[in-house]
């Protein structure tokens, strides 16, 4: 009996060992294979230095043409929207009123002259009268005063004779500056005048060359005042339909103050324009390049983010996946330029990322 029982515990044991070495067999042969990944190895290399910002197109003279006289607005001498030189006829307003006002202070002053005249001679007459002693000290006095006050009603006549004459020439309106001109804001027929509403009858916009206003934050200012010793920096723009601009520009205005509510800076640049390609009022993406860098760049696409920030996935010295938080700059085409977290030499793992898991067991292969 006691034989029996030896004999079925040996079984038993040689069972249950059997059965774990089957199923640590199938365990190990269970284990996932390691994951294929491409992989770069990253080393600095030159970059642009790009501020990006958003701004708005303007001309770089805006003028607002405005009536100096009363009157009646006759004659509209231009086609709404079409480029002006300076000095071109715009508007004609009545000049007949002025006409009439000028011919009368003409002979006010022909008057006055006259009366000059004969104050001047009255005087002459009496002062020989008073070396005779044939007339008082008094008489002789008051006549080189008439002749004084004369005199001044004389300039005061030519005064008004100017004025007269400076309003009969703001009857034509011509265009101050060559550029585009706006629409008419007053009719034919309309009554003008240059207190109120009415004085303004149209704009004009110098569109070559073009301002874009824009503004850069605070810290991105003092890199580019750092870096704009070295060499003038290089505008460029992108317009909205995300074409290029033909023509780079330059920087003509940057501000000595910083925004207290939004902590930017204003800047101006100024750009060729000559076939109109942008119109005032347009907003465009300005790209500010202040030279060259050395810098780590990896491709977009192997950037990725979480609730901590941006972070790419990096070949450890095990060969395993591991997360790499970052800290990235500006694009450059289609990568990205990592300003830290990275060091050259490096291994970035640049596809199957949405199957990584930090440990994950990967065999690298160089990408493309």
């Amino acid at each position: 009996m006691t034989d029996k029982i030896h004999y079925f515990l040996c079984c038993s044991l040689a069972a249950v060992l059997a059965g774990c070495t089957e199923g640590g067999a199938k365990q190990q042969s269970s284990a996932p294979p390691a994951l294929t990944v491409a992989v770069i190895q990253v080393a600095p290399r030159e970059v642009p230095v790009v501020f990006e910002s958003v701004g708005r197109t303007e001309g770089s003279r805006e003028v607002q043409v405005r009536a100096r006289v009363s009157g009646i607005l006759e004659q509209q001498l231009y086609a709404e929207g079409e480029p002006v030189h300076a000095g071109k006829a715009l508007f004609r307003i009545e000049r007949a009123p002025f006409e009439i006002d000028l011919q009368q202070q003409r002979a006010a002053l022909a008057q006055e002259t006259a009366r000059q005249e004969l104050a001047k001679q009255e005087s002459e007459r009496l002062k020989s009268l008073v070396d005779r002693r044939a007339i008082s000290q008094k008489e002789a006095d008051q006549a080189a005063s008439a002749l004084q006050q004369s005199a001044a009603a004389v300039q005061m006549a030519q005064a008004r004779v100017r004025q007269s004459e400076l309003n009969l020439s703001y009857t034509a309106v011509d265009a101050p500056i060559g550029g585009i001109t706006g629409r008419a804001q007053q009719s034919i027929g309309s009554l003008v005048s240059p207190a109120a509403d009415s004085s303004l009858l149209t704009t004009l916009v110098k569109t070559d060359p073009l301002w874009v206003r824009f503004a850069l934050s605070e810290a991105e200012f003092a890199r580019l005042r750092a870096r704009g010793t070295k060499q003038a920096p290089e505008v460029k723009l992108e317009l909205a339909d995300g074409s290029p601009y033909g023509s780079s520009g330059r920087l003509n205005f940057s501000g000595s103050t910083v925004d207290s509510t939004l902590g930017t800076v204003q800047m101006r640049a100024e750009f060729p324009n000559s076939k109109l390609q942008i119109l005032p009022g347009q907003y465009v993406k300005v790209q500010v390049i202040a030279g060259n860098q050395p810098a780590i760049v990896v491709p977009q696409s192997a950037v990725l983010q979480n609730e901590t920030g941006r972070f790419v996935w990096v070949l450890d010295a095990q060969g395993k996946a591991a997360q790499r938080n970052i800290k990235a700059g500006n694009w450059v085409g289609k990568d990205w330029v990592v300003l830290d977290g990275l060091k050259p030499g490096e291994n970035v793992i640049v596809d199957n990322l949405v199957r990584l898991r930090p440990g994950t067991q990967v065999q690298p292969k160089t990408a493309g």
